[in-house]
């Protein structure tokens, strides 16, 4: 088995996180190393569907573990290889820790990593830091509307 794991802090609440994973389709707009993805019944357990990387082949994924607002684990595999995505969402004082783990087994292994490895080690930050951007922004919005839902009386009717 071989890790690539990376974290990061985001200053908003798991579930701000979590809506934006379970939005599959638009994962290229957080993550640069998706083009496409797609699930047929959105993120929930035993779901499958495809991801295809803006260089490479399409590859099937199926959701094989999740806790909403805490986990999910997407995986991709053949009869030679297997390669679980995790994603892990903790809360914390200043928001919460979250955590993109890729695991690579099988025996293909050793040549996944030396296609992918590489990339993946590079890509997960720039993958984190604009998850965090889009969370934190949504976070905000969210603040906003409540703040001016308080703000403003009620209407006459």
């Amino acid at each position: 088995m071989h890790i690539i794991e990376k974290q990061i802090t985001i200053s908003a609440p798991p579930e701000i996180i979590f809506r934006i994973y379970e939005d599959v389709t638009h994962w290229h707009a957080w993550d640069p190393d998706t083009q496409a993805s797609e699930l047929d019944n959105l993120l929930s357990l035993g779901s499958q569907g495809t991801l295809t990387p803006p260089k490479g082949n399409t590859v099937p994924i199926k959701v094989t573990a999740v806790e909403k607002n805490r986990y999910f684990t997407v995986t991709s595999k053949t009869a030679l290889f297997r390669m679980d995505s995790d994603h892990e969402l903790t809360p914390t004082d200043a928001g919460t820790q979250v955590v993109h783990r890729v695991t690579f087994s099988g025996l293909l292994k050793p040549l996944l990593i030396m296609l992918l490895g590489a990339k993946i080690d590079k890509g997960l930050p720039v993958t984190l830091q604009n998850l965090k951007a889009l969370a934190e922004q949504h976070a905000r919005n969210t603040q906003q509307n409540t703040q001016t839902n308080i703000q403003q009386p009620p209407t006459a009717t």
